[in-house]
């Protein structure tokens, strides 16, 4: 969340609605929950979704590195 400037709670909404929409499903594991493009999710949707996250490279990049800098600054020795 640290990585895309957004709470936790703004962070869940966004995927409520995604889930309600069908765009994703989710699969609980313990504690965890994991998100995936839905697989009836029709073939146009799929290809807006790839075609916007290839032509933005600068903004997956700039959350990348906060990801990065946010792990590294949460490692702690106990």
């Amino acid at each position: 969340m640290a990585a895309l400037d957004l709470d936790q709670a703004k962070m869940s909404r966004h995927l409520a609605q995604l889930r309600k929409c069908s765009i994703l499903i989710d699969e609980r594991r313990g504690k965890w929950v994991f998100y995936k493009l839905h697989p009836e999710l029709p073939q146009w949707a799929h290809d807006i979704i790839v075609s916007a996250a290839k032509h933005n490279d600068a903004y997956f990049n700039s959350a990348l590195q906060k990801l990065i800098t946010s792990q590294s600054a949460s490692i702690s020795c106990r």
